[in-house]
């Protein structure tokens, strides 16, 4: 009896050890259970599937951090013989990268000068205030943003405008943030005289919150798709795209402005009319969601208020907010007219050599380091005294801020990613791999791209979406040549599924954000996310193939694929 008591005891502190230690284990036991990858058949190209599936599995359970994970193709493609060194350093700062480096410093600059708080605030004002119309304004402006900053920080800037118009309108006994009379069946006498932890654990949000925060996190991840700098996996879709197939024209800015921009307002406004439905009996006149909204005109006269407050805290628009707003517009100039297709774009006219979006990016970018912040130097020769300045100004942006908000390590992110794209392709595993489903290939492409799209689409709820970018694009660039497929075809949609990422709080930073604040359960996220990815993919599905065509001419097998 005695020695079963002591098994039962060792067996709780071996299950208690795994608890504490499995990442531990997992980081050690994992590559050792993959040796029979490479070991019995020794070629470039199974070895670097092992790289491949160690780096899937670090990532997927988040066993490293992300960007360190992303570094292990430094250490091991040069000495497992896979690709060499210096090749594998470059792909760590391609061109796609210094785009998204200057992207996310005019990003930096637009948050540093809180212009992007003001004409959130002034698209609130304009569009109304009355509960749907708010939703609507606070939904539009968030995918407007994310259009141009990371769909974190956008959700991040937009979420406490959210939470101080929520917490107003209940302040003015309009509606509630949270439900309070009986929760599970608990009388509120009993929920009161809890702890502290308790009350915050047992807290459940109205519909009408959870459709304000939601909405806000879904609008940051359909608006990222919007434009090709709006998302890690845009961008990770151009590396790819651009490293295996250099000899192709490239992913044009403006073109994935014609393309996308539609999609996402399409999918944006199924959204929001789902979403209304779904919590403020949007088309349900007789139910009670939609009973409790018809607090309208007070309501309404609330939050215009608090809106009027904090335009008025806010001050008139500074010299600082006027100049990097015009930046940030000369910026969008830029990358639109380097190569329109309808008319000469700037860079040919300049020279015949190859620009990029990157060196539009840094144009803006030094701009930044280079003009004041204040006009002050206007009265340096002044008669008056008081107003010749005594020190010289900052920078519309300085380095330090660059250096504290810089996300650095999504840098390594896209960089490991690419670094992935280039050693598959050079040790033929992409070949290997689309080989073996060749009769997978063999569908009609339009199935092929659907199929594509659901797999991303399921592996983005559990895993970060460059990852599984970065796993599932080389896959389908190398199947698009043995099926003869634009690839592009393939490879854009798969990369705009990989930003479907709705139903749960690990799925990306933007759905844990918004769920933290107003207490939201899985459980409800998810009902909510299954409808929004249902509307992602069938409009993806009906849009793409008709528009894509006109865009990129995917009808036609291009002739740099095979050169």
């Amino acid at each position: 009896m005695q020695s079963f008591v002591n098994m039962a005891s060792t067996g709780r502190m071996l299950i208690n050890a795994v608890r504490i230690y499995w990442k531990t284990l997992f980081i050690v036991l994992y590559p050792l259970v993959l040796l029979p990858v490479f070991v019995l058949n020794n070629v470039a190209s199974l070895r670097c599937l092992y790289v491949v599936l160690l780096m899937a599995g670090y990532w997927v359970f988040e066993a490293l951090p992300l960007p360190v994970t992303s570094l292990i193709p430094m250490v091991l493609f040069p000495l497992m013989g896979v690709l060499d060194s210096d090749k594998v350093s470059l792909c760590y700062l391609k061109e796609t990268n210094m785009m998204f480096v200057g992207g996310l410093v005019i990003a930096i600059a637009v948050e540093h000068c809180n212009l992007h708080r003001r004409v959130a605030l002034h698209v609130i004002k304009t569009v109304g205030c009355s509960p749907r119309k708010l939703n609507l304004g606070l939904v539009t402006v968030t995918m407007l943003v994310s259009m141009w900053i990371s769909n974190t920080a956008a959700t991040a800037m937009m979420i406490p405008i959210v939470e101080a118009t929520l917490t107003e309108l209940e302040e003015q006994g309009i509606g509630q943030i949270f439900e309070n009379p009986f929760l599970d069946g608990v009388p509120s006498e009993k929920i009161r005289d809890a702890n502290d932890e308790d009350e915050e654990q047992q807290k459940r949000p109205t519909k009408e919150t959870m459709c304000y925060f939601m909405s806000t996190a879904y609008a940051a991840c359909i608006g990222g798709n919007g434009c090709i700098i709006g998302s890690g996996t845009n961008l990770t879709f151009k590396g790819i795209y651009e490293t295996r197939f250099d000899a192709s024209p490239g992913v044009e800015f403006a073109k994935w402005l014609f393309l996308n921009v539609p999609l996402m307002l399409i999918m944006m406004y199924l959204t929001v009319i789902w979403l209304q439905f779904w919590y403020m009996g949007l088309f349900r006149p007789n139910s009670e969601d939609a009973k409790k909204l018809k607090v309208g005109v007070q309501s309404e006269q609330v939050a215009r208020k608090l809106i009027k407050r904090k335009l008025s805290e806010m001050g008139p628009m500074s010299f600082h907010e006027k100049a990097v707003g015009c930046l940030f517009l000369f910026s969008v100039v830029l990358w639109f007219f380097r190569k329109p297709q309808f008319i000469a774009g700037w860079a040919e006219m300049i020279t015949q050599h190859k620009v990029k979006d990157a060196t539009a990016a840094l144009i803006v970018v030094l701009l930044l380091f280079i003009i004041p912040s204040s006009p002050d130097f206007i009265y340096i020769f002044s008669k008056d005294a008081n107003k010749r300045p005594n020190a010289p100004s900052h920078a519309l942006l300085t380095w330090k801020v660059v250096h504290q908000k810089m996300p650095w390590g999504l840098i390594f992110l896209l960089g490991g990613g690419f670094a992935l794209a280039e050693a598959s392709k050079v040790s033929g595993m992409s070949k290997l791999i689309s080989d073996h489903l060749h009769g997978f290939a063999m569908l009609p492409r339009f199935w092929v791209m659907v199929i594509s799209c659901l797999f991303a689409t399921l592996l983005t709820q559990f895993s970060s979406n460059v990852a599984v970018a970065n796993v599932v694009l080389p896959v389908l660039a190398e199947m698009s040549v043995i099926a003869k497929i634009h690839p592009m075809y393939l490879m854009m949609p798969a990369a705009l599924s990989c930003s479907f990422s709705y139903c749960l709080p690990v799925s990306t930073p933007p759905m844990a954000i918004a769920a933290a604040p107003c207490n939201m359960s899985s459980k409800e996220m998810c009902k909510a996310g299954l409808g929004v990815v249902v509307i992602s993919l069938s409009t993806l599905f009906l849009v793409f193939p008709l528009l894509g065509p006109y865009i990129w001419d995917l009808d036609v097998f291009p002739y740099w694929v095979t050169n």
